[in-house]
């Protein structure tokens, strides 16, 4: 199958959602709060490996689309994560140990305008 281009149906996209208040609030270094990125991200494609939809992202190393959001606080992170396992979306809430603090979440990928209604009310990442 030949990759999709920007905006075709089936693009695939990997979303991760990560906490802004870790950066703005509570003063973490942001190399740290992308590292939790990464790892949320990896662990997400770790876990859903065999999935058709993970493989073709992997397929198409060079055109991986991933877009990396804001939420505001914990509250925020841990409900979008109640949402997304009540609609059936499969994702990684990274919980950062040994602190134990959920950090950030990310989604496997999907095809972009199945998850995009779901994750309209964050912003991107600043």
């Amino acid at each position: 199958m030949a990759a999709a281009g920007a905006g075709s149906p089936g693009r695939l996209v990997q979303y991760v959602v990560v906490r802004s208040d870790l950066v703005h609030k509570l003063s973490w270094p942001l190399g740290a709060v992308i590292t939790q990125a990464c790892h949320a991200a990896t662990a997400a494609i770790h876990l859903h490996y065999g999935d058709p939809d993970t493989q073709r992202y992997l397929a198409e190393l060079d055109s991986m689309h991933k877009v990396v959001l804001g939420a505001p606080d914990e509250a925020a992170l841990s409900s979008l994560s109640e949402s997304l396992t009540q609609a059936g979306v499969s994702h990684k809430l990274w919980i950062e140990q040994p602190e134990n603090i959920p950090t950030c979440l990310a989604l496997k990928p999907y095809p972009k305008e199945t998850v995009q209604p779901l994750m309209r009310k964050f912003k991107l990442f600043k």
